[in-house]
């Protein structure tokens, strides 16, 4: 064994009592399990060692609280897995009682060019930057002597984009990014290194300014690293704590997200954006135990999620976790109610090889967050007009008593991400002078992410015609498109339930429904893509649930990916072994976007972003530069 020790000057402290460090010259010194002592200074910094390489791979028998000079309470060492083939030491000091060690965030401005302030200040000057807000109505006649009660008004918002080639770049929102990851001993061998793979590649795509921390679990969870800033040491620090994961143990998931949300809730410093991504391949049996039955698992999947996590709809989270079910082996429902109970998303990785690609879909929204805290308000501007309902799928909604207004918490959007909020009116007759009658209007208020900025808009009012006679004005493509997608996604969510009674053939039947509908639509008669990718999905959901074993095997991850994706109108990734109907999607999409389509079949893209389709483009990318690399030495190990 190696012998290592602090380069400065230590001197063993004598009559040390179990519990705590000696000091020397005024700083504490610690003991290693091989008896090796090193000052706070020395240990505060696991990546700071000379030759980049940590004074010793041992584990620590003690080491308080360095907010403290109360040294903490013993605890025992986490379980240490089966080394594997790929495994590298890596120094884990025994985790501090208050995870306060995170890295200052980086709060200096990024200086602009002199044509950048010209750029930024025409597009101040021209009102871009801000979230656009327009409305819809679903005809745009209404006969003068008519009434409706549920007259169709879409609400459509859509935050700022990316700047485009020859425009001043916006400065994005550093992140704060916390990884979960399942080490557990049905990780051994492939998807281990394929993890590994992955976290490199988001290791690589993150900002000097943004900061990572990984979090392992099998039976228990352990803090491989403090919430470091991605520089050049902070990377390194993170590619050594990766290196590191060995697979071993079982699955403790509620543990591993108790260890997540003390990173977060402890942390000194915070940047704009928080998120934590978690991913399993297997079930937790140490807080949901496993039930006997069909289908029968303790409903109780809350108990999984710390309550600093708990989403509770008004636009403001702690942080979302997207949660990633990889392989068919994972506890698909516990998954999506970790991601629906704090604002984030589930994807269901059926492709194992394709862990990267989801990772990249995620991690590309995630680090172009434009707009928090968004809230869109609703007033009816004419006396007799009334919002009845609201169909906004997994945001919060408010109607007052007397209907006049009304409000949608919907939160954070990824730039140039969309939302579609449809509202049900009850329009009155027109009086005979009135040629038109105006609706209701539309405002938003929420916080630019890159300033902090408070900011509001005023949309236009929704008007609509009030001829005499009969009325042929036809349905608006855009209200019909999102009474389709939300009346589809009704559908299956009673499919689910369905299936999760045995019922299959009446789960089939009602999607078989749903999809007849999305075809009858004129949306789709006239080739729109989003309708066209929905009835493929439908499709393919029909033929997963359509009996015990496909619904068990990958019908329920599939079905719930796709709500949670529609629930929110965001992308979510369902990288399917068989999947590759891309092809179908339609007209609508560049050459770009289709051929990182084709490469990530199973994707709902009809959601897809700008920034995520970039970062799939270069995962993508790196994954084939990986192969180029790694052929010469394949063709060698085949002439032997």
């Amino acid at each position: 064994m190696e012998s290592s020790s602090c380069h400065g000057d230590t001197r063993r402290s004598r009559g040390r009592s179990g519990g705590g460090g000696g000091s020397t010259s005024g700083q504490a010194v610690f003991t290693a399990d091989w008896s090796h002592q090193f000052h706070s200074r020395c240990v505060s910094d696991s990546g700071s060692a000379p030759n980049g390489r940590p004074p010793s791979s041992a584990r620590w028998r003690e080491l308080p609280s360095l907010r403290t000079t109360n040294p903490s309470p013993r605890q025992p060492p986490p379980p240490v897995p089966l080394a594997g083939p790929a495994s590298q030491p890596f120094f884990r000091p025994m985790e501090p009682r208050v995870f306060d060690d995170d890295d200052p965030v980086d709060r200096t401005p990024r200086a602009m060019r002199e044509d950048q302030h010209r750029g930024a200040g025409a597009a101040e000057a021209s009102g871009g930057g801000a979230v656009a807000l327009a409305t819809h109505c679903e005809y745009s006649a209404l006969a003068r002597d008519a009434s409706a009660d549920d007259f169709a008004v879409l609400v459509h918002a859509r935050a700022p984009g990316i700047a485009g080639a020859g425009e001043a770049a916006a400065p994005r929102a550093p992140l704060d990014l916390v990884t979960v990851l399942d080490v557990s001993g049905s990780m051994v061998g492939t998807k281990l290194a394929l993890l590994k793979q992955a976290m490199g590649f988001v290791i690589d795509n993150l900002g000097p300014r943004d900061r990572l921390c990984v979090v392992s679990f099998s039976s228990g969870a352990c803090r491989l690293m403090r919430l470091a800033r991605m520089s050049d040491a902070g990377k390194a620090l993170a590619r050594r704590a990766v290196e590191s994961l060995m697979a071993g143990g079982g699955t403790n998931i509620g543990e591993a997200l108790r260890r997540a949300a003390k990173v977060i809730d402890e942390r000194m410093h915070r940047n704009a954006v928080a998120s934590v991504v978690l991913l399993s391949d297997g079930q937790d049996t140490y807080t949901v135990p496993r039930r006997g039955g069909y289908g029968a698992r303790d409903s109780n999947y809350d108990a999984l999620v710390p309550p600093s996590f708990a989403f509770d709809g008004d636009g403001r989270r702690s942080a979302p976790v997207h949660t990633f079910g990889f392989g068919t082996d994972h506890d698909a429902a516990a998954m999506h109610t970790i991601a629906e109970a704090t604002g984030g998303t589930f994807s269901f990785i059926e492709d194992e090889a394709a862990i990267q690609d989801a990772f990249a879909q995620c991690i590309g929204g995630l680090l172009s967050v434009a707009v928090q805290e968004l809230r869109v308000d609703i007033a009816c501007v004419h006396p007799g007009v009334r919002v009845r309902a609201i169909k906004s799928g997994s945001y919060a909604s408010h109607v007052d008593a007397d209907g006049r207004t009304a409000s949608i918490d919907v939160g954070e959007l990824y730039a140039d991400e969309e939302r579609r909020l449809l509202l049900f009116l009850h329009v009155p007759r027109a009086r005979a002078a009135d040629d038109a009658t105006r609706l209701v209007r539309a405002a938003c208020a929420y916080r630019d992410t890159a300033t902090g900025r408070g900011k509001s808009v005023a949309g236009e009012d929704a008007v609509v015609l009030r001829p005499w006679g009969a009325v042929t004005a036809g349905r608006s493509v855009e209200v019909e498109r999102e009474r389709v997608r939300a009346e589809a996604t009704d559908g299956i969510s009673a499919a689910r339930a369905a299936a999760e009674r045995g019922a299959h053939a009446e789960a089939v039947e009602i999607l078989r429904s749903r999809q007849r509908s999305v075809a009858r639509s004129a949306a789709a008669r006239a080739g729109d893509s989003a309708c066209l990718a929905l009835s493929r999905e439908l499709r393919e959901m029909r033929a997963r649930v359509a009996d015990r074993q496909r619904y068990e095997l990958s019908g329920r991850a599939y079905v719930l990916a796709g709500l949670s994706s529609h629930a929110q109108q965001r992308a979510t990734s369902r990288q399917m072994v068989s999947g590759g109907g891309a092809e179908t999607l339609g007209g609508g999409w560049t050459a770009e976007e289709r051929s990182v389509a084709l490469a990530t079949a199973g994707a709902t893209t009809s959601y897809m972003t700008p920034a995520m389709l970039d970062m799939l483009d270069r995962s993508r990318r790196s994954r084939e530069l990986l192969q180029r690399r790694q052929q010469p030495t394949q063709e060698r190990r085949r002439t032997f």
